[in-house]
């Protein structure tokens, strides 16, 4: 199973205002929408952070940069994000047909964004918070809003830093994802990927018999994984005879 970390950095729409608080801004008053800035991006497990930045919103090597995106997606079986099910991951669609780049082929979506908010009550749910309270690092630290001005006017600084930002959040986005695996309820099944007789969350080989789940229809054997901790169970009735298939 191949599964890729994603994190994506946009530039802010703008717009002429009248005024600074409380503006509902028209149509007629936008000057330019959103693009993708940059993109970070890494296997599983694997050391490299890929890393690709935007020249300018339209261009040669914007549109290879999107498509270096897409070749990711189209080779994942899974992509993981926080919060890219409502962000990163419709801009990114959105950017594809503005530039007539095709669908990417489907892929398993985990939004570490709704592990958070449906199985903890943090005081926040941002990234930052969580990786800290976690132990598992921070983000990093940079001059705010300025700095996605100063890349938009081609500062090399402010570029820099931009990467490092984008490079660190994918970091901590990985340290995450081993946290909070054991607490996934819609993890991909790994046992679908040619993994028998493995932890269809994690994939550790190593699990004990604890017990049994039950369902209305029937009574099956329930698993703990040594390796991640999580929890899982056969697809067999066993009232029906005994078969490991992990679920």
């Amino acid at each position: 199973m191949k599964i890729l970390l994603l994190d994506i950095e946009t530039s802010p729409n703008s717009a002429h205002v009248w005024g600074l608080f409380n503006q509902n801004i028209g149509l007629p008053q936008l000057l330019e929408s959103s693009y993708v800035l940059c993109w970070a991006a890494k296997w599983l497990d694997k050391d490299e952070v890929i890393w690709r930045r935007s020249h300018g919103k339209n261009g040669v090597r914007r549109i290879g940069m999107l498509k270096e995106i897409h070749k990711l997606l189209e080779a994942a079986d899974v992509v993981v994000h926080y919060n890219g099910a409502k962000f990163d991951i419709p801009t990114l669609h959105k950017e594809f047909i503005l530039h007539g780049i095709v669908r990417p082929a489907p892929s398993k979506q985990i939004d570490l964004l709704t592990v958070a908010r449906t199985q903890f009550k943090f005081v926040s749910n941002k990234l930052d918070y969580v990786a800290q309270t976690l132990k598992l690092g921070r983000k990093t630290k940079h001059q705010g809003h300025e700095m996605w001005i100063q890349c938009m006017a081609g500062d090399a600084d402010a570029w820099k830093t931009m990467e490092d930002y984008n490079k660190q959040d994918v970091v901590i986005l990985e340290k995450l994802y081993h946290k909070l695996l054991p607490w996934m309820k819609t993890h991909a099944n790994r046992t679908l990927y040619g993994e028998d007789l493995v932890c269809p969350t994690c994939g550790h080989e190593d699990y004990q018999r604890r017990g049994y789940a039950f369902s209305s229809a029937g009574k099956y054997a329930r698993y703990q994984c040594k390796g991640c901790a999580g929890w899982f169970r056969g697809s067999i009735n066993e009232r029906r005879g005994e078969k490991f298939t992990a679920i």
